[in-house]
């Protein structure tokens, strides 16, 4: 699974299809961001996209030397803006793509406005989502729920970003969803109702093992997102929130103004992938050596330029060396933020005693406002025991567990999610908890 080079190889074969020329890429909102998560700006340049439009924009110039290659969500807002632009086409040919399944109908409508015949062709390519790692990916969605139940408008945009998904990486799963969880059964519905639907675009060939989609429900772990986060990826995420890999440092003390705004990207920054799982105190001490290689190498490209050959090679390595001075800048300045927080906030205390708390058995020291949290992921919600284990193995596990001792009291405490996956990968996620969605057949069929 590579989330990141589906949708790369989608706007790739975009790019490849309309042949050589000039090109615009005409974009929505939603798709600008999910082609800026995989592809930088100058990276696109390179393959003669030299313009990047907005379909909503109102002041577009006509210019009939390029083509148009066109990203979109199929909503209706974009289909009337596209029958709309071809009605009066600003550019010579059109390569349209919808970044899910789009209606018959709404092709129909597409042809008919099409009376100039610009369209070179319609596909659907299915880059729904933003691919954030190769791992993970996000709906950016704020607020899916009203109450226990679904918000409409959102259980419809979740389940149109799965779908696309699954298509994307060409998979037709099984689907297990959390029984305890309404919200997770009603998803996994509406997911198997797309596949059933649509079985002519999932019919994948077989693989050995069926691939999985298990739906769970935030609720049955209501402790891990309370707990200061240690990692640098999530330190960031949670201390000064990414947006689709853009970092807002206009409010840090003193900012120069081209560290206003800054891109965190594994796939174009070599020591964020290297760090972005790493805890504090190692991201600290690496970028401690990032600045001292930084410095050694400075020096040595300033100092001879005596012959025309010293130029050229100082010219042939400055982008490399800009590309460094960069990265040392950006990190410091992050790290330096993170590191400001957590001073200024007592992360540090705030965060020994979450620990203790989430972990050890003993809180009589303690005293906290539980009502909310119990409202939201108590027992009566849970679908699991997320606290007490309840047979003399468990206990046993957790005692010798405990005598291993810890090595960093900040990081004591693992996701209920580990363990949910740990069982499931052995073959031990209880099917009473975990069921699966529908008859025996259409599992065997996927």
């Amino acid at each position: 699974m590579n989330v990141v080079f589906a949708v790369k190889q989608y706007i790739s074969k975009m790019i490849e299809d309309s042949g050589p020329g000039m090109k615009v890429l005409l974009m929505d909102k939603e798709t600008t961001g999910i082609v800026s998560m995989v592809y930088t700006q100058s990276e696109i340049l390179q393959k003669e996209v030299y313009l990047f439009e907005r379909i909503d924009s109102q002041n577009r110039e006509i210019m009939k030397h390029l083509k148009a290659i066109c990203f979109l969500r199929p909503t209706k807002e974009n289909v009337d803006y596209m029958i709309q632009e071809l009605r009066r086409p600003k550019y010579t040919i059109y390569f349209i793509y919808f970044s899910n399944v789009i209606s018959k109908s709404d092709v129909k409508s597409l042809a008919e406005a099409d009376e100039q015949e610009v369209v070179a062709e319609v596909q659907e390519f299915y880059g729904d989502y933003i691919a954030v790692n190769p791992h993970l990916f996000s709906l950016n969605i704020l607020g899916c729920c009203q109450g226990r139940n679904w918000d409409p408008a959102q259980l419809s945009r979740t389940t149109q970003g799965l779908t696309a998904l699954l298509l994307s990486l060409k998979k037709c799963p099984m689907i297990r969803y959390q029984l305890s969880s309404e919200a997770a059964k009603r998803l996994a519905e509406c997911v198997k109702q797309v596949i059933t639907k649509e079985y002519e675009l999932f019919e994948f060939r077989r693989t050995e093992v069926p691939p999985l989609l298990l739906i769970l429900d935030r609720c049955d772990d209501a402790i891990t997102p309370l707990l200061n986060q240690w990692t640098y990826q999530a330190m960031v995420h949670e201390l000064l929130g990414i947006n689709n890999n853009r970092i807002d440092l206009s409010r840090v003390p003193g900012i120069s103004k081209d560290l206003r705004e800054v891109v965190l990207s594994a796939e174009n920054d070599e020591f964020y992938a290297n760090n972005m799982y790493l805890n504090f105190a190692e991201i600290g001490s690496n970028i401690k050596n990032l600045m001292e290689d930084f410095q050694k190498k400075k020096p040595k490209e300033q100092q001879k330029l005596e012959s025309i050959a010293d130029m050229k090679a100082f010219v042939e390595n400055y982008p490399q060396f800009k590309k460094m001075s960069g990265t040392v800048s950006k990190h410091v300045t992050v790290v330096g933020e993170l590191s400001r927080l957590v001073s200024e906030r007592n992360l540090l205390e705030v965060s020994e005693v979450e620990q203790e708390l989430a972990c050890q058995n003993d809180h009589s020291s303690a005293l906290q406002l539980v009502s909310a949290v119990v409202e939201y992921g108590g027992k009566r919600v849970r679908g699991s025991d997320l606290f007490s284990p309840k047979d003399a193995v468990a206990i046993t596990k957790q005692f010798l567990k405990g005598l291993k001792g810890v090595e960093n009291v900040y990081t004591q405490h693992q996701p209920f999610l580990h363990e949910t996956l740990d069982h499931l990968i052995k073959g031990r996620l209880k099917e009473n908890l975990y069921p699966y969605l529908g008859p025996s057949t259409l599992r065997d069929r996927c």
